[in-house]
């Protein structure tokens, strides 16, 4: 897993450490390390006080990799902060993403009631089709027979 952390020296010896600062959760996502968490290196290290580097950690916490995190760092900003997106900026982005989100589902539920009512008013139609052709067959014979009847009067 990968980590945005600091360096710091503890102690007479100077033991190095690296203090876990941010957690990569998935590409574009990184979450705050809560507290004090400090992986302490097991063998001697150039790395300066204070510096930011990007770690590199196995499932049971072993340092796999360390690299300087100013790249990196200097890559965001390029990204990100010459463009204008700032937190407030992205927040605001989130919020018209999410009210368009919304209006998309009232819109596509109000469309789902229209096609049911509009099935059922085709239903509607359906049968008064019928019941008006029956009644056309109807009013059909009963004309046939009152003209069976005039014929058979004269």
């Amino acid at each position: 897993m990968l980590y945005l952390a600091q360096v710091q020296r503890k102690g007479f010896l100077g033991k190095t450490g690296i203090r876990l600062l941010a957690r990569q959760k998935s590409e574009d996502t990184w979450a705050l390390v809560p507290g004090e968490d400090i992986i302490f290196l097991t063998e001697p290290s150039p790395l300066t006080d204070g510096f930011l580097v990007l770690v590199e950690l196995s499932p049971t916490r072993q340092i796999v990799k360390i690299q300087e995190a100013v790249p990196w760092i200097l890559d965001l900003v390029q990204q990100y902060l010459t463009k204008g997106f700032s937190p407030a900026f992205l927040q605001q982005e989130a919020e018209r993403v999410e009210h368009w989100r919304q209006s998309l589902t009232l819109q596509s539920q109000d469309l789902a009631r229209r096609s049911i009512e509009l099935e059922a008013r085709r239903e509607q139609i359906q049968e008064l089709e019928e019941k008006l052709k029956q009644q056309k067959r109807t009013l059909e014979l009963l004309a046939a027979q009152l003209q069976a009847r005039g014929n058979s009067a004269s």
